[in-house]
C-alpha cells in the first residue's frame, strides 16, 4: 500500500500524476493531501483543529474515482505522521510525496514541505519518495508532468530495496522524457536553486518572497546536476545525532 500526499494541495496536476504513476507500477494507492497549497511547511505538524481534531473529508479525484482520497487540513508532515500511524488505511509500505511544482534542491530541502513530509515518513520507519519537477517560476507553458511520472516505476523498486527508513529526494527537469539526461546520484549543494527574499518593508513588516540565485551552482551537486538537464537523486537522512562535538561536559 502506498500513500501519496504533496504540499501543493490535493487538486495539484502533480499529485494525480504520481498516483497514477503508482497504480501503474502494481500499487494499492491512498491520496491523503492539504485541502489547500501548504508549500515551505518542512515537516510542521500544524493543522486547522476542531476541539483537538484533524478536518478530514472524503475528496473524489474526477480522474481516479476507484482511488480512496482525503482533503486534511492540516500539513503535509501531520499527514504523513497520521499516515505512517494507519490513519488512511493500514500502515503503508511507501509514502510517496509530490510531484512538487518547482525543484527541490540543496540544504534548502529543510523548508520543503514536500521532503519534510517524507522525513517525517522516514522516523516512522515508512520509506519514502519526494519528487520534484523542475518548473520555472513564471513557466508560460503546462509542465512535463509525465516526464517526471515515467520515472516512479523505476525508482519504487529501488525505494522497496532499501532500509525501512529511507528518503529520495528526486528532481526532474522540466523537459520532455526524450531530453533527459541519465539519472544521477548526488550531493545536496550548499543552496538552493530557488532562494528566499526577506525584506523589512516601511510599515514594519516582513516581506518574504523567491528569486532565483544568480550565482551558478557548486559543480557535481543536485542543483548543477539538474541544471545541466539531468535526473537527479539524492538520499537523505532525517534528524540524527552530530558525533563531531560530543566531548566531556562540565556541570
Amino acid at each position: 500500500m502506498v500513500v501519496i500526499t504533496n504540499d501543493d494541495g490535493i487538486d495539484s496536476p502533480g499529485l494525480l500524476a504520481l498516483a497514477r504513476a503508482a497504480l501503474a507500477a502494481g500499487y494499492d494507492v491512498v491520496v491523503a493531501a492539504p485541502h489547500a497549497e501548504s508549500s515551505g511547511t518542512s515537516a510542521g505538524l500544524t493543522a486547522a483543529a476542531e476541539d483537538r481534531r484533524v478536518v478530514t473529508k472524503e475528496h473524489p479525484l474526477a480522474s481516479l474515482p476507484d482511488v480512496p482520497a482525503y482533503a486534511v487540513e492540516a500539513h503535509p508532515g501531520l499527514i504523513s505522521l497520521a499516515a505512517c500511524h494507519g490513519a488512511f488505511c493500514d500502515e503503508p509500505d511507501l509514502l510517496l510525496s509530490g510531484i512538487n511544482r518547482g525543484a527541490n534542491v540543496g540544504r534548502a530541502v529543510l523548508h520543503s514541505g514536500t521532503v519534510g513530509a517524507a522525513l517525517t515518513a522516514s522516523i516512522n520507519g515508512v520509506r519514502a519518495l519526494a519528487m520534484s519537477l523542475d518548473v520555472p517560476l513564471k513557466a508560460s507553458e503546462e509542465p512535463h508532468w509525465d516526464t517526471a511520472a515515467g520515472l516512479v516505476a523505476d525508482l519504487l523498486r529501488t525505494l522497496a530495496e532499501s532500509p525501512p527508513d529511507t528518503v529520495l529526494n528526486v528532481n526532474v527537469p522540466d523537459v520532455p522524457a526524450a531530453d533527459l539526461k541519465p539519472v544521477q546520484w548526488a550531493p545536496l549543494a550548499p543552496f538552493g536553486s530557488v532562494r528566499a527574499l526577506v525584506q523589512r518593508t516601511e510599515d514594519g513588516a516582513i516581506e518574504v518572497g523567491s528569486v532565483v540565485g544568480d550565482e551558478p551552482p557548486a559543480p557535481h551537486t543536485d542543483a548543477a546536476l539538474l541544471a545541466d538537464g539531468h535526473v537527479t537523486v539524492t538520499a537523505l537522512r532525517s534528524v540524527a545525532e552530530d558525533a563531531r562535538t560530543q566531548g566531556a561536559l562540565t556541570a
